[in-house]
């Protein structure tokens, strides 16, 4: 999943020969879920279509305070108060020139004086034109106020000569502009290892021993942390939960306890949180038949060996990790969770009881206790399942701020 996807951009286009590039842009950006509203300088509409880039954002391009066949304000203040960012691409000389005195001549440059958010711009112009001493005042009069410069390319100008100053590709602004937002994210750079859904333990090979966790509740974890900049690794065991959108996150599928626990300890030590979410079952059948067992007896035993303990071997092993683990309990809730936080070494565990109503397996919502070594508690109501993983992870973050 992008980190753009559900941002709302504001994209100026002025009059520069690199404005034929942002059709592509356009694309990009509602590939990634943005809801993108194009404004236009004047001249913008020498080198592309407002019906081009209309029919790409879904929405009507602006270029006008009024428009000429209703009278319709435009207004200025509500666009730019509307975005998440505003992006000028590209950033003609002369536009780069109004942006730095506050001039506001049109529609495009009194939005952009406007904006409280965050501002990217992509400068296109000549070789000579980029170096001249005025330009590069202006860009770093602009990356005082605090708008972010999107570096233009050496290549082919359309001038014939070859140098700096060519507009960044659509997909490199893209890409520097969702690098910059990871960066701003709690969790950039982190790596989160996350299990998820139940294991099965095998019988026979048509049944096994499980249990009725649907893994959501990993998987809304995995999807959370995945949003707020990290880089994560989830162990799923079987489960119909899908990361449509999610590419980004890395899926291993285990059926059992014990490859569940050969892959979490593979990925543990480079690991800097670990979130046990999953539900994995305690016991497995001694031994396994090869063949459907037959129900010829009146009674049936199944000897039962105790599996390892994946928590309480990740507790053994602890570095520099954060660990968290999970407690579903029907009585003595939080005594109970505080005993298996302390004994398997957790930083913090996540407690829900069986006892709330809409809490626990195959819900869509959840009600948590959550508790750490250090004595501390928090309280949630009932919420649905994304909104307990928000919680679960800010939790997370301000207990290692500290």
């Amino acid at each position: 999943m992008s980190v753009l996807e559900g941002k709302k951009i504001v994209l100026i286009i002025t009059g520069g020969i690199a404005a034929y590039k942002t059709a592509s842009l356009v694309r990009l950006f509602m590939k990634r879920g943005c809801e993108v509203q194009v404004i236009m300088t004047p001249k913008a509409h020498n080198f592309i279509t407002p019906l081009t880039l209309s029919t790409l954002s879904k929405k009507p391009v602006y270029t006008q305070f009024f428009e000429g066949n209703t009278g319709e304000w435009n207004n200025h203040v509500d666009l730019a108060l509307h975005a998440d960012y505003l992006v000028v691409a590209p950033a003609t000389s002369n536009t780069l020139s109004k942006m730095a005195s506050a001039e506001a001549d049109n529609l495009a440059l009194a939005t952009y004086l406007s904006a409280k958010n965050t501002v990217f711009f992509a400068p296109a112009m000549d070789l000579d034109m980029y170096k001249n001493p005025y330009n590069q005042e202006n860009i770093k009069k602009l990356q005082q106020k605090g708008d972010i410069l999107i570096p233009p390319n050496k290549g082919e100008l359309a001038s014939g000569l070859e140098g700096e100053g060519r507009m960044a590709e659509p997909e490199e602004i893209l890409d520097f502009i969702e690098n910059y937002i990871r960066k701003e994210l709690i969790f950039y750079k982190k790596k989160l290892l996350i299990t998820a859904g139940p294991t099965y333990e095998p019988i026979d090979p048509v049944r096994f021993i499980g249990n009725h966790s649907s893994g959501k509740m990993g998987f809304e974890i995995a999807k959370a942390a995945e949003k707020l900049g990290a880089e994560v690794t989830l162990v799923s065991g079987p489960t119909c939960q899908k990361l449509s959108h999610y590419s980004s996150i890395k899926r291993i599928d285990v059926m059992s306890s014990e490859e569940m626990y050969q892959k979490v300890t593979e990925h543990y030590q480079s690991t800097d949180i670990v979130i046990m979410a999953a539900a994995v079952a305690d016991y497995r059948p001694e031994t396994v038949s090869k063949t459907k067992i037959k129900k010829n007896e009146e009674s049936f035993s199944l000897p039962l060996l105790k599996n390892k303990d994946i928590l309480l071997e990740l507790g053994k092993t602890k570095s520099n990790q954060f660990l968290v683990g999970f407690a579903l309990e029907t009585n003595n809730e939080e005594e109970n969770a505080l005993t298996k936080l302390n004994k398997k070494n957790l930083n913090m565990i996540v407690l829900n009881s069986l006892q709330d109503k809409g809490a626990g397996f195959s819900y869509d919502t959840n009600k948590i206790t959550i508790l750490d070594n250090k004595g501390g508690i928090e309280y949630f109501d009932l919420q649905t399942k994304e909104k307990v993983a928000e919680n679960i992870l800010k939790s997370i973050h301000e207990r290692i701020k500290t």
